[in-house]
């Protein structure tokens, strides 16, 4: 009852290996206290956190009247009714 084993596939050496620590445990451990006493100090209100820069938004551009203040077209009308009668 022998049975033949299969062949296992092996993994690529890329998927079985983590990234390579790129900097030095000194500096891992710089930035993770430095991360830490800023996260403090915005905390205590020693340093202010910077706010996100707001979209500022433009004005409306300004649009042509449509319609003729009310005192020209009262005019008008008049001038039109003059004519008519």
């Amino acid at each position: 009852m022998d049975s033949p084993k299969k062949p296992t596939r092996k993994k690529s050496p890329e998927a079985t290996k983590e990234k390579p620590p790129e900097a030095g445990v000194l500096e891992t451990v710089a930035q993770a206290v430095g991360t830490t006493l800023g996260a403090i100090a915005v905390k205590t209100g020693i340093v202010h956190a910077k706010a996100p820069a707001k979209a500022k938004i433009p004005k409306l551009a300004k649009k042509d009247k449509h319609r003729v203040p009310r005192k020209l077209k009262k005019h008008l009308q008049k001038q039109a009714a003059r004519k008519t009668a």
